[in-house]
């Protein structure tokens, strides 16, 4: 699939969404971004904003099998990656699969689980395996997580380890409507007997497997590669950060620009590709210092001030 066909069966993916979400399109782009970039995405929001809703109508509309973890105070490991049970007419252990077992995962409200229960997505996202009990099993391919939280100054909520929070490829948040955006969640609502919107299929395994591959064929400049370190290193000097962008963040912003440029139907990156979308990819993978969160320094305002800071090439 060139880069074309993939950008219009994007748009095919959007057009059916947005019939059961009311959210921006630039919210839905980032989403996409971590399909595309063979990523994991973590979307943060109060409750009732729709971040459920959003990752099972996507999940329908790229035609992949779809699985939800609630995670509560109580989930166990086990309970996320399965576990192996005694068959007694066999008289022999065999693995029950776990919900992880699907082509998309829905880690709904994963900071009310304890770390060590968060920690069971590790090696899944990362690897596309999990190990139980000395057996390693593989995870469908595609596999992708889309996990939601609910802000950490909610009570009974734990921080996501720093470890993990760096392994999506994105965060972003879907927001509150404007007026227009909850009149029409109204109306909608009037015109259907089911509480919850459905959307259509559009796409298969096979074409979701097909349109991953486009960005790989995406040109890149050595100018904004060079343009994409430099925001990195600039990350790593800032006084405010104790701990900047990693070399694994550097190159999902590289996926990530990318992909964007497929969602353009383009063959290249520009300097406003990534400009317009390292809020979202390198934001959350700062760790700002004690004096910095003292004095109401947001992640935000860092990336803000390095793109400022940062020359942005010339590319014809």
């Amino acid at each position: 699939m060139d880069i074309a066909e993939a950008s219009s069966a994007c748009e095919d993916v959007f057009e059916t969404v947005r019939g059961a979400v009311i959210a921006e399109d630039e919210f839905l782009e980032r989403v996409m971004l971590g399909v595309l970039s063979r990523g994991h995405v973590l979307l943060e929001d109060v409750p009732g904003t729709g971040k459920t809703l959003t990752a099972r109508s996507i999940a329908k509309a790229l035609g992949l099998s779809f699985s939800r973890i609630q995670f509560t105070p109580d989930l166990l490991p086990s309970d996320v990656t399965g576990t192996n049970v005694f068959n007694e007419q066999e008289s022999s252990f065999e693995f029950s699969h776990g919900p992880i077992f699907a082509n998309v995962v829905l880690a709904d409200e994963i900071n009310r689980a304890p770390p060590k229960t968060q920690a069971a997505l590790l090696e899944a996202m990362e690897e596309a395996q999990v190990t139980v009990d000395g057996d390693t099993y593989q995870l469908p391919k595609p596999f992708f997580v889309i996990a939601t939280q609910n802000p950490v100054e909610q009570e009974g909520t734990f921080p996501l380890p720093e470890a993990q929070v760096d392994r999506f490829i994105v965060k972003t948040a879907i927001g509150y409507p404007d007026l227009d955006g909850e009149v029409e969640l109204l109306r909608r609502r009037v015109s259907r007997e089911a509480r919850s919107p459905s959307v259509e299929q559009v796409l298969s395994e096979d074409a979701v497997l097909d349109i991953r591959r486009a960005p790989e064929t995406v040109r890149v400049d050595d100018d904004l590669l060079t343009y994409m370190a430099e925001i990195a290193q600039a990350t790593r000097r800032d006084r405010r950060v104790a701990i900047g962008v990693s070399p694994r963040g550097t190159q999902r912003l590289l996926e990530s620009v990318r992909s964007q440029a497929v969602l353009r139907g383009r063959e290249f990156v520009t300097p406003d590709d990534i400009k317009r979308i390292c809020q979202p990819v390198l934001a959350h993978r700062l760790v700002l210092t004690p004096d910095a969160k003292v004095n109401d320094v947001s992640k935000a305002d860092v990336i803000d001030d390095v793109l400022s800071e940062v020359a942005v090439p010339t590319v014809e």
